[in-house]
């Protein structure tokens, strides 16, 4: 590990570096440890988030790093933090299924409560691995690409497909203001929209990649979230739109995620939240 590279390179690298492990790892035996409320890690979760630490640990010593499985390594209130999510679809992949991402972000210049001193989170370099197809997501922050086969290519966000990927796993917070079930049974959803249940955030990157034209899901401080941070930088990155379920902008205090390819996709999606079900 070269420790020159710029944090986009790093990114890159950890997410491959865990892409690897869970690549590797498919289809054999995998020992669950229970989370509680039917959740679970296996362990290709653990070894994957142990081959992305030790990736950063050597490229960027003195950062703070918060993993989903191992949880903080380094000061919590670092200016510097990685997020870190080593196999996001854990469900999908414990079952067979090769849907799953790996998830490195970095949030820059944060204090302690998550924010920035004009109250604003800001994205750093973050990385979204596909262990299947081989492409990483990627941004510096700035411009948002997809390298395949070492070679990258801008992300270029489009609602072309009309496909629109709805996040199902309880909990859900929101209820009964929102619930996913009403959206997907909104006469106008079946009209302008097709439903997507990949279970895993990869489909946020898929937004950003023109592959989805939309993704909504609920939930509670999703802006920090491991799960989520490195799908939103990119989605930010490409020029999505990256709102709570209100339609304001992302905050630590937002519930829910839409992330929209376009501007009058995300305007479809916000009347059907909050016009009701059957409207």
């Amino acid at each position: 590990m070269h420790t020159d590279l710029d944090d986009a390179e790093v990114a890159t690298a950890a997410a491959l570096a865990g892409a690897d492990v869970v690549r590797r790892m498919y289809g054999g035996p995998l020992t669950r440890f229970d989370k509680g409320a039917g959740d679970f890690a296996t362990a290709a979760d653990v070894a994957a988030e142990r081959a992305i630490l030790d990736v950063l640990r050597t490229a960027r010593p003195d950062d703070a790093v918060l993993g989903e499985e191992s949880g903080q390594h380094g000061a919590a209130g670092s200016a510097r933090q990685w997020l870190v999510d080593p196999l996001c679809g854990t469900l999908n992949y414990a079952a067979g299924s090769m849907l799953a991402a790996v998830n490195v972000a970095l949030q820059d210049g944060t204090l302690r409560d998550g924010t920035l001193r004009d109250g604003a989170l800001r994205d750093g370099a973050a990385a979204v691995a596909d262990p299947f197809s081989g492409e990483v997501f990627r941004t510096d922050g700035t411009s948002a690409r997809v390298r395949r086969d070492g070679v990258d290519a801008r992300l270029e966000p489009t609602s072309a497909t009309r496909l629109v990927d709805v996040n199902l796993d309880p909990p859900f917070p929101a209820a009964p203001g929102f619930r996913a079930v009403d959206l997907l049974a909104h006469p106008g959803f079946g009209e302008r929209f097709r439903p997507r249940v990949v279970s895993t955030t990869l489909a946020v990157a898929w937004v950003a990649a023109g592959r989805r034209a939309a993704y909504v899901t609920d939930g509670d401080g999703l802006a920090g979230s491991v799960h989520f941070a490195a799908g939103i930088a990119l989605c930010r990155a490409a020029g999505c739109l990256v709102t709570g379920l209100d339609g304001a902008p992302l905050g630590p205090r937002s519930r829910g995620l839409v992330v929209a390819a376009d501007a009058g996709t995300h305007a479809q999606l916000m009347s059907m939240i909050h016009g009701g079900s059957r409207r």
